[in-house]
This record gives C-alpha cells, structure tokens and sequence, in this order.
C-alpha cells in the first residue's frame, strides 16, 4: 500500500546490484522509490515521478552524472530537487561534484545508516 505522504527518491545507477540494493534499503524505510539505469531516461523519470530527492551515480554507461546534475540544478523546474552524488571516487566532495552544483556526496562502498542519515537529512526539510 503506497502512503500519500510518502517522499518519493529517484536512483540513478546503471549498476544493477546497487540500484536493487539501495532501492530495497529505501522501500523498506517505507519511501517511494523509481529507478532508472542510465542518464537518457533521467529528464523523463523526473517529470513523470517529481521525485523528493535524487541519488545520481557520477559514472553512468551513457553519461556524465556531474552534467546530469548541472542540467536539473539549471532548471527552474528541478533546481529545488536535493541531488546526492554518488560516485567510487574516493575522498569527501571532489572538485567536480562541487561545480556540478549537487547538494551532497556519498561514497561508494557506503554504509547503509550513512545512506539513511544522507536522505533523510533531505527529505526531512
């Protein structure tokens, strides 16, 4: 049974095992969740879901998560949408994840309270 109230997350991943991972981590902590795996369906995927918050993988198959993130953050439509970067960059908010204009970063591997405290801290506002 789906809440109405419930805050809807948008995964951008073209890793399978990660967007089942994370997806069924956020279901269970009774989100809404949609994901997509690759960087074409993302502009469809936002106008058909107005998702709450966006977990955007940096290395996507067929784009750049960093210029995905500059599109939505330069749109009057989606720059209010809270994006978190994901990336297997190591090292807290590279210079390029800044300049993208995404509102936090998370490594990978990550921990999964991590993955919570990160949503929640933007879902919550």
């Amino acid at each position: 049974m789906m809440l109405y109230n419930a805050k809807i997350v948008l995964i951008v991943d073209d890793d399978p095992d990660i967007r089942d991972v994370m997806s069924m981590i956020l279901d269970m902590e009774g989100f809404v969740v949609h994901t997509v795996s690759n960087g074409t369906d993302v502009p469809n995927s936002v106008a058909t879901y107005f998702p709450d918050l966006i977990l955007l993988d940096v290395m996507l198959g067929d784009a750049d998560g960093r210029d995905i993130c500059k599109k939505l953050k330069g749109d009057p439509l989606t720059e209010h949408v809270p994006i978190i970067i994901i990336s297997a960059t190591h090292g807290r908010e590279t210079m390029n994840e800044k300049n993208c204009g995404a509102d936090d970063y998370i490594g990978k591997p990550f921990d999964v309270q991590v993955l919570l405290d990160y949503v929640n801290k933007y879902v919550s506002n």
